[in-house]
């Protein structure tokens, strides 16, 4: 259990909802064992009334009605307690429940973008959902029922012990086996939890794909295939749901048997001491019923360790996340504020997760107003430019500046609130458009969600869906074509005002026309902002204050329209062959 030890500090973050859950599922297993000696005392009443040793009848009788009474009152009693022990525990576990999901979802938010590059969406969706829901019976069943076995065992035995110690070593007799073959089964079912938890991720994470890529999936008449090869996925993940519950079935059959032994034996060795004169026929009947009243919790242990051990398997799949360090950290609390001068000096960055260098001693200067614009051909290092201005990741050697200040002291929420993006694929979410396009602005005026939509033009498109702001997108913008979820995504980066823009071949999706338009209202928001832009076409790029040119994560070129149309080399190129390509 070594994983679980993690869990600790939820045990001493509502230990007093715990320790008064053990207090009273004590009451309530003391009062339900107090039924075995009030059967016990009616029956050896009766039988002395029998043999003639008591020869009143009705001090018999109301021996038994007062008997009867209290064999009542004590289920009751016992029944209450047993409704506010669940109340407390069961309670408690759905809270703890609730902590860990935010908690794991607090981690993913911190944790960079390389580790999501690294991992499956839907191995991330499986680990906050059903090893969040794994752990949380840990904290509610298993506790509640490990007491319940714990109490019962502990009375029960204390009491059977004080009443024949002989009768007593026999009935716990079979208790070894039980313990060696849960440890063994533990192990067992330790192993296959791991290996069902791990397929079941594979699993959803197949579905997640095949869902956010039916469109491709529809296009290509893939579908049997995918069938197929899901299929596949799932009959192997029942094979090891079955093999798991192999194993947890032999649990209740082997304690059902042992339980079964332990009645034999009362009877037997019972019989034998009762014709001894040792012990009367009612104590037979009173170890009769505890041996009963254990065969629940001792069937139970099976069920708990499954439990215990699916959850152990379970956290040790969280705590991978939960330990991971965010390559990206805040090291400065005390706000920064950002005017918007960039400086690039000497900075390279390589990709670990595929060895690419993407810039090689990149420098140059941004003054806070101006607009930069990036060109090049596609893996030669833009969108890494924008990535370590956003500081989604930070540089391998050289130094970032941001206002003449190194952009890993500034304080990281400052600076990401400060930045308008715009990233070359447009993400929309399952909302309204007037939610997506108010996404960086909280409580943003309808006034202004409108303003935004004109200036990125799309709000004539807007007003003419059925709902207009209040449309609801499919999942990613699905609903919606290309040009018209880049457009929202530039009003969604606009409303924010704020001190540096960003867009990222943002306009790729849209006609010349269009895109002329919405540069012009770009220019005219951007004009005491700190913009870059990226694209592929010199028609965007043409009223930049500077351009640069990459190749292969190296700046070839660096100057403004003017001067690099003057000058041979990529960019008056690339301008050339446009031109041509506009006026066929």
């Amino acid at each position: 259990m070594k994983a679980l030890k993690y869990l600790n500090k939820y045990f001493v973050k509502y230990k007093y909802r715990l320790i008064l859950g053990v207090f009273i599922t004590f009451c309530s297993k003391y009062l339900a064992l107090e039924v075995p000696q009030l059967i016990r005392k009616s029956l050896d009443a009766a039988n002395d009334y029998n043999n003639g040793i008591i020869t009143d009848l009705e001090v018999v009788k109301g021996d038994l009605l007062n008997n009867i009474l209290l064999i009542i009152g004590a289920a009751l009693l016992s029944g209450f307690f047993t409704f506010l022990m669940r109340q407390l525990i069961i309670v408690t576990s759905r809270l703890i429940e609730f902590d860990l999901k935010n908690e794991i979802y607090q981690q993913y938010q911190r944790l960079s973008i390389n580790f999501y590059k690294k991992n499956r969406t839907g191995d991330l969706m499986n680990r906050i959902s059903e090893d969040v829901s794994k752990v949380r019976m840990y904290f509610g069943p298993a506790i509640m029922y490990t007491i319940n076995m714990l109490v019962l065992f502990i009375v029960a035995i204390f009491k059977m012990y004080s009443i024949d110690k002989t009768l007593t070593f026999y009935t716990l007799m079979p208790l070894p086996v039980l313990s060696l073959s849960i440890y063994v089964l533990s192990r067992v079912i330790n192993k296959r939890s791991t290996i069902v938890q791990q397929y079941l991720s594979k699993l959803t994470a197949n579905a997640q794909e095949t869902f956010s890529g039916i469109s491709i999936i529809k296009s290509y008449g893939i579908e049997p295939k995918v069938m197929t090869e899901f299929g596949s996925l799932a009959d192997t993940t029942k094979e090891k749901n079955i093999d798991l519950f192999k194993a947890q079935a032999l649990f209740f059959p082997l304690m059902i048997l042992l339980i079964g032994l332990s009645n034999i034996l009362v009877i037997y060795i019972g019989g034998l001491r009762y014709i001894e004169g040792a012990i009367t026929i009612g104590v037979i009947a009173e170890f009769i019923m505890y041996v009963n009243m254990l065969t629940w919790p001792v069937a139970v242990v099976g069920w708990v360790t499954s439990i215990v051990q699916q959850a152990e398997a379970s956290q040790k799949r969280i705590n991978e996340f939960l330990e991971v360090k965010p390559e990206i950290v805040n090291v400065n609390e005390t706000p920064t504020p950002i005017n918007g001068t960039v400086e690039f000096k000497n900075v390279s960055f390589t990709y670990d997760d595929t060895n690419i260098t993407a810039l090689k001693n990149i420098s140059f200067k941004l003054p806070q107003g101006k607009t930069l614009a990036i060109l090049g051909n596609t893996g030669s290092g833009k969108s890494t430019i924008i990535s370590l201005i956003a500081r989604l990741y930070d540089g391998d050697s050289g130094e970032l500046t941001i206002d003449n200040t190194n952009i890993e002291q500034l304080n990281l929420n400052n600076l990401r609130q400060s930045i308008g993006f715009v990233p070359q694929e447009a993400f929309l979410f399952s909302d309204t458009i007037k939610k997506n396009i108010a996404f960086g602005e909280e409580n943003a005026a309808d006034e202004k969600i409108e303003q935004a939509a004109k200036d990125a033009y799309i709000h004539h498109n807007i007003i003419n869906f059925n709902h207009g702001y209040d449309t609801y997108v499919g999942e990613r913008g699905v609903t919606l074509s290309g040009g018209q979820k880049q457009r929202i995504s530039i009003a969604r980066a606009i409303i924010k005002d704020p001190q540096i823009l960003i867009f990222d071949d943002c306009l790729s999706a849209v006609d010349t026309e269009t895109e002329e338009i919405i540069l012009s209202n770009l220019y005219k928001i951007s004009k005491d902002k700190t913009t870059i832009i990226v694209s592929h076409r010199i028609s965007s790029i043409k009223n930049a204050d500077s351009i640069i040119v990459l190749d292969k994560g190296e700046i070839i070129q660096e100057g403004t329209h003017t001067e690099l149309v003057n000058k041979k080399g990529y960019y008056k190129e690339l301008y050339e062959q446009q031109l041509l390509e506009k006026e066929i």
